[in-house]
């Protein structure tokens, strides 16, 4: 049976090496595809960008799960999550275009989202909220 997952929850983990390396080969093209121009930002102006990065990636992922899709399902793209983050305060995580639409068609008014990484991963949770 092919049916979509239920929304609700997701959670994601990162090796960051393993997602150093992909920033590194696929260079600002790469960054553009996955990341909104203020997350890259937020990123570059990090001591050590790969680690935020991959933190971000993993909340796209995680975000992804929580509402029940996935990429390339429903005409989803990365960017379409944004991750709002200071450094200081808990992270925010906005829908754009698709994305948006989809959460207000399954009733979700909105994403929590936690994330936290060590030297080697980086991993996310999100929660829908109904």
């Amino acid at each position: 049976m092919n049916s979509p997952q239920a929304p609700g929850l997701g959670i994601d983990l990162v090796e960051i090496d393993r997602f150093r390396s992909a920033l590194e080969n696929g260079g600002q093209a790469f960054k553009k595809r996955l990341f909104t121009e203020n997350e890259q930002v937020e990123c570059e102006s990090r001591a050590d960008p790969a680690i935020h990065y991959a933190a971000r990636w993993a909340a796209k992922e995680a975000a992804m799960k929580a509402l029940g899709s996935g990429f390339a399902q429903d005409s989803i793209e990365f960017p379409q999550f944004e991750v709002i983050s200071d450094g200081s305060s808990a992270p925010i995580l906005v829908l754009h275009g698709i994305a948006a639409k989809l959460a207000e068609n399954r009733k979700i008014r909105g994403l929590r989202v936690s994330i936290t990484h060590t030297r080697s991963t980086a991993a996310a949770v999100v929660i829908a909220d109904y």
